[in-house]
């Protein structure tokens, strides 16, 4: 069981898309390891790569969404404030008790729901609006 990125997925900037594919290339291969029993060390990978990725890509996300007056800015920054506090409280946990199979099965709950929801949904209605007010 794999995840791999599909265009549907595309706001239309290049910048975030690319952003976007390198979460969802990272979130494969906790997958991957999850299959070949190697969940948990990856876990570790994907969590530093996430303490960064977060906040450059949110950033620039919402770097846009003001350049351009995007009207669901303050909605938008609310699911990112939520990702990072989720994703902050999971840390603490993972540092306080260590890293356990609960943690990779939550992570990988996580990153679901926020591909699901969040890029394929939130995301593509940034990207439609930004079509939108370019044409």
């Amino acid at each position: 069981m794999g995840i791999e990125w599909r265009e549907s997925l595309s706001i239309g900037v290049d910048e975030i898309d690319n952003q976007h594919k390198q979460l969802l290339s990272h979130f494969d291969r906790l997958l991957k390891a999850c299959e070949t029993g190697r969940g948990i060390d990856e876990l570790r990978n994907l969590l530093g790569f996430l303490d960064g990725y977060v906040l450059h890509h949110f950033s620039d996300e919402e770097g846009i969404q003001r350049q351009h007056g995007y009207p669901g800015y303050e909605a938008h920054k609310k699911e990112h404030d939520a990702f990072i506090t989720r994703l902050k409280a999971l840390r603490q946990e993972i540092g306080r008790d260590g890293v356990a199979l609960h943690h990779v099965v939550e992570t990988n709950n996580l990153l679901l729901k926020w591909l699901i929801h969040h890029i394929s949904t939130v995301d593509v209605q940034l990207g439609r609006f930004l079509k939108n007010t370019a044409a």
